[in-house]
This record gives structure tokens, C-alpha cells and sequence, in this order.
């Protein structure tokens, strides 16, 4: 049955670093959504544009006050009548304004608020929860996500304390998401008292909620992480492993990379990598080369056997670019970034892509991220496997644990744990 959109609204809001983002209002049948579309700081080249107002002083140049004034006749009028229980053909009607690729002049940041707002409103209309409206609609097998959590940040996150940008952890032994939020708060605190026993100070926060210290060494800061497991009473490698997001797009500079004081080229760089991953109890890297260096990625690709190798930038949510990894076998991952993509279809399209060829998505948050929850009901109604949101501290972050903590025990729908991991031998 069609649920035709009768209303739209936009207009600004704030994210969670108190820049302006653009919030929608979408109005189907009985059914009523709002959403607010997250912001990143480490963006790729490929991704949709978040479009701020041009030549306004207002935010110091981060409003986007006019931009959504601007296009809300525009958007309000492609989508009456649209079907808001079609997230295709709320994506259609969107692109129709727009056809860039990269939505260019509607804004990824609109394209997203207003997909998702569409996507709300109809679970609402229906009276139901959005995970399970979205499982209905896809015939995916609903199931609680595995987490990975950030615990030390640096890169864009942090001012480039350290060159990578987050070590995280993955609690691969955890029998159910309680246990493994649990676990993953010990290990924040455990890491915490490690760098104060270091002499560094711990009180204030990252983008995402992690800790950040000036490290000497990328390394240090792994291993502060795997001091921090032992400290929480956990076993590396067998409770809690080790996730890196090297954001190495972001690392990047005139003649390779650079890394630990000095630039190297895309071969030493990507070595140094491998070899953390030797090293440590490591089982996900993330963006471990440049967007485009085909030969990183080449080389890191020796891993796809033994690790998950998770690709970000370098596919930014685009089913097109997915397939080009995909057929060159360099990872086994993507990350899913409904903003990045502009559009919730498109990210609904590279879930089932993923999945459908054995690959593994991790729907993930944005370093400016909103209080909002739907993150959470998209990674359980698609049955993504693994969610990626931030660490166990900032309201924006913990909104989306709480919700999986609820949907958990709300609910009859399993866990997946480790099993959701690439490579799955």
C-alpha cells in the first residue's frame, strides 16, 4: 500500500560538535518522522557534499539556514505524493532534483535528513519500530550488531595526537550486546588508568568520546589499548581484539604519507600497518591505504585471508565503487554511511550488496553525529552485523547503545558476536 508524503519540512539544527546541520520533517499518512543528518570531520573525496550557506558569517560560515531555506519548496514539492514506504522512490524523486552523483546542489545533508525522516515516518504510520518496519520491507534477518568501540583517538578526531585516527576494540567474546557494552566501558576505563599511570591527562574528550593523549608512537597508543584489556580483567585476542581506523586518506601528503614524524612512501606505509597487525591482536583495520592508492590497497589486500579489512573512503557508501573492490578482491568490509551515499536507499543497496557477495558491512556513525537512535534500528533491521558508533561516553553516542540495549532484551532477536567478522573461516 502506498503511503503517500503529504508534508515536508527543513530546517537547522546543531550536531554534536554544535555545528549546524540540516533536520527534516516528513509527514505520511498518520505517520510522522523527524531526523537530523550527522556531519564528518574525515571525509572522502567521493562522498555526497554537506553544502553549508556560502558567504554567511552566521556559525562563523557553518550555517546551513539558508541552503535549507532554499530547498524546501524544492524538496517539498518533489515529494508530495511520493511514497514514504518506498525508500526508492524517495531516493528517485531526490536524485530527479539532483543527479550529481554527489548531490552537489541539494546537499548529501539534505538528501539524508529528509530519506531517513521519509523512512521514520512510515514505520511510525504503521505503528512500528523502525528496525522491524525496515526488516518487513527488505526481508532481512533482523539481529542485534556486533559493536566496535573507539577508545583512543587522534587523526581528525583528536588534533592529530597521534597519525591514525581511532584504535578501537571488538568484543569478540561476548555472549550478548549487554556483556559486550559491558566489557567495552571496562576496557575505556582500564585504558584510562594505563595513560594516567603514563602521566597523561585523561579528562577531556574526543569527537567520538574517546580518550587522546600525545603519544611518541602510534604503537604506544595500540598498546596502551591492549594494557588497558589486561587492566579490565580481559584476555587480548580472546575477549576483547583490537580495531584500527587508520584513516590513512588523512595521512597523506605531497611524496607518500606521513607517519611517525617522517614521510614514506605508499609500500613502507602500508608494511608498517601489516605489521601492527603482526604485532597486535588485531582483527579489523580500517582504510589502511589512501582513497585512491591502488597500489596500498593492492598490498594490503594480503590480509583478506586473516583480518578484516574495512574499506571507507575508499568506497564512501557508492554500490559502484563497492563492486570495483569487490572485483579487485582488496578487502572484505565496508563501511556504511547513510550521508556519505546522501540517501538511505543507496545505503540500504550496499548493505545488500555486502552481504550478498559474503562481505561483511559495518554501519557506522559520523564524528558529528545527533542524539538521534535510527543508526541503531538500521544496523538491527538490516542485519548489518556490526555497528560502529563511537566510545561508551557522549549522550549522541550512548542513545544508540541504550537503544540496542533495549531492543535486546525487548525483543527476541539474536546477537551475532564475532561471527559477524570478516574474513568468516
Amino acid at each position: 500500500m502506498t503511503l503517500s508524503i503529504s508534508d515536508v519540512r527543513l530546517w537547522q539544527a546543531l550536531d554534536s560538535r554544535g555545528n549546524p546541520t540540516i533536520a527534516a520533517r516528513v509527514v505520511a499518512g498518520a505517520g510522522v518522522g523527524d531526523a537530523l543528518a550527522p556531519a564528518g570531520a574525515s571525509t572522502g573525496s567521493y562522498e555526497a557534499i554537506f553544502i553549508r550557506d556560502a558567504n554567511v558569517d552566521e556559525y562563523a560560515g557553518k550555517s546551513v539556514r539558508a541552503h535549507a531555506r532554499e530547498m524546501q519548496d524544492r524538496v517539498r514539492e518533489a515529494l508530495l505524493g511520493r511514497d514514504a514506504g518506498d525508500p526508492a522512490d524517495v531516493d528517485a524523486a531526490l536524485r530527479a532534483l539532483d543527479p550529481d552523483p554527489r548531490l552537489g546542489s541539494l546537499g548529501g545533508n539534505v538528501g539524508t535528513a529528509v530519506s531517513i525522516a521519509a523512512w521514520l515516518a512510515a514505520a511510525n504510520a504503521s505503528g512500528q519500530e523502525p528496525w522491524r518496519w525496515l526488516a518487513e520491507r527488505t526481508a532481512a534477518p533482523a539481529s542485534i550488531p556486533l559493536p566496535m568501540v573507539n577508545i583512543i583517538s587522534g587523526g581528525a578526531h583528536a588534533g592529530s595526537m597521534i597519525d591514525i585516527q581511532d584504535v578501537l576494540v571488538v568484543p569478540v567474546g561476548a555472549r550478548s550486546f549487554a556483556q559486550a557494552i559491558e566489557w567495552c566501558w571496562r576496557v575505556r576505563a582500564g585504558t584510562r588508568a594505563v595513560l594516567d599511570d603514563q602521566g597523561f591527562t585523561t579528562a577531556l574528550i574526543a569527537d567520538e568520546g574517546g580518550l587522546a593523549a600525545p603519544f611518541e608512537a602510534n604503537e604506544r597508543a595500540i598498546e596502551a589499548v591492549v594494557a588497558g584489556i589486561m587492566r579490565a580483567g580481559l584476555r587480548p585476542g580472546a575477549d576483547m581484539a583490537i580495531a584500527l581506523d587508520v584513516a590513512a586518506t588523512e595521512c597523506q601528503v605531497p611524496g607518500g604519507y606521513r607517519i611517525g614524524g617522517e614521510v614514506v612512501n605508499s609500500a613502507a606505509f602500508v608494511d608498517r600497518v601489516i605489521g601492527w597487525r603482526r604485532d597486535y591482536p588485531i582483527v579489523s583495520i580500517e582504510d589502511g591505504a589512501g582513497e585512491d592508492d591502488d597500489e596500498g590497497w593492492s598490498r594490503i589486500a594480503s590480509l583478506v585471508d586473516s583480518t578484516q579489512i574495512l574499506g571507507d573512503d575508499r568506497y564512501v557508501t557508492t554500490v559502484t565503487r563497492l563492486d570495483t573492490g569487490i572485483a579487485r578482491g582488496e578487502a572484505n568490509s565496508v563501511l556504511v554511511k547513510p550521508n556519505q551515499a546522501g540517501t538511505l536507499e543507496q545505503a540500504l543497496r550496499v548493505v545488500r550488496r555486502a552481504l550478498g557477495v559474503g562481505w561483511s558491512p559495518v554501519v557506522s556513525a559520523r564524528s558529528g553525529e545527533t542524539e538521534e537512535t535510527w543508526l541503531a534500528d538500521l544496523a538491527t533491521g538490516t542485519g548489518a552485523g556490526q555497528i560502529k558508533v563511537g566510545s561508551t561516553m557522549r549522550s549522541e553516542r550512548t542513545a544508540k547503545w541504550n537503544r540496542l540495549l533495549y531492543l535486546e532484551q525487548a525483543h527476541d532477536l539474536p546477537y551475532v558476536g564475532a561471527s559477524a567478522l570478516a574474513p568468516r573461516s
